[in-house]
């Protein structure tokens, strides 16, 4: 009955601050978890590249690919804010496959992700995932379409117009006018099954454990800090992440592991009401909640 009534207290003060969302904090020592509506299928944006940064890791390891080839990668030219690195490069540049992980993967930057979904598509990094025990995932397109939202494609003084549709545009059954948002043509994926995704990257059995700890150093990188990391990071913890963001979506993924003991997976998948690019009380308002889930877990553990 007292988990019931945080849930719903969560629940409200999401709700107050014009979120919808799913969330899911396990202790991967335990087993133990508390969540909202974990099993709410979203579109995942760029945390997409987590399974991509795996999906490479696996094929260097397994000889198929060289992590040292340079790959010539086309400027991606965006100049509106939010893209990183080579995605706001104005000339091509050569770069090695090793390197494009770490840039896909700690800075997000969706023209290096693009480069690798050259190497290893869609579909052949969700057969590597199920091939390492990890379901649940849906990859259906490249990094790219993300950077050709109705957003991106406005004039600035516009782009209120995309948002506005993105949080009018839902249809029934998980539906959008926008593809980009609608589950049946997205990347998608839940709460749930992205924390089993980091249960695998953190207690391996599956997955390489090169692999395994590459993809962790990857995400200890992040350096898109300011939604769940606030509120995780401390002398006392160290945490390691990957956000995800398009529009009215705003997520994170990510593994605190406490000095003292315990080590808890996080995975926190929002959509906002607000039709607004910018949105600082939401992505604190994420943290919170977050950190609230994993406390009364932790409580009830000790």
């Amino acid at each position: 009955m007292i988990e019931l009534t945080v849930i719903d207290e969560l629940r409200c003060q999401l709700e107050s601050g014009g979120l919808i969302g799913s969330f899911l904090v396990r202790d991967l020592d335990t087993g133990e978890e508390i969540g909202i509506d974990p099993d709410a299928a979203y579109p995942i944006a760029s945390v997409v590249k987590v399974p991509l940064a795996i999906a490479t890791l696996e094929r260097i390891r397994r000889g198929e690919l060289d992590g040292s080839t340079p790959i010539t990668v086309p400027p991606g030219k965006i100049t509106t804010p939010g893209p990183t690195g080579i995605s706001r490069f104005r000339h091509p540049a050569t770069v090695a496959i090793d390197d494009l992980v770490y840039l896909s993967t700690s800075l997000s930057d969706g023209a290096a992700a693009d480069a690798l979904f050259a190497l290893t598509g869609p579909e052949a990094v969700v057969d590597l995932l199920k091939e390492l025990g990890v379901h649940g995932i849906a990859v259906r397109h490249s990094a790219g379409e993300l950077a050709e939202t109705l957003a991106e494609k406005l004039p600035p003084e516009d782009t209120h117009l995309a948002h506005e549709l993105a949080v009018l545009g839902s249809t029934d059954g998980r539906g959008h006018r926008l593809p980009e948002l609608d589950t049946s043509a997205a990347s998608i994926s839940t709460a749930r099954a992205l924390v089993d995704l980091l249960e695998a990257l953190w207690r391996p059995t599956r997955i390489d454990t090169d692999v395994a700890n590459r993809t962790r150093t990857l995400m200890a990188a992040n350096q898109h800090r300011q939604r769940l990391t606030p509120d995780f990071i401390s002398e006392a913890s160290s945490w390691a992440s990957k956000t995800g963001t398009l529009l009215n979506l705003r997520h994170e993924i990510g593994v605190v592991e406490h000095r003292g003991g315990h080590t808890f997976a996080i995975a926190a998948l929002t959509e906002s009401r607000v039709p607004t690019s910018l949105q600082p009380a939401a992505e604190a308002l994420m943290g919170r909640v977050a950190r609230r889930l994993h406390d009364h877990l932790r409580a009830s553990l000790e």
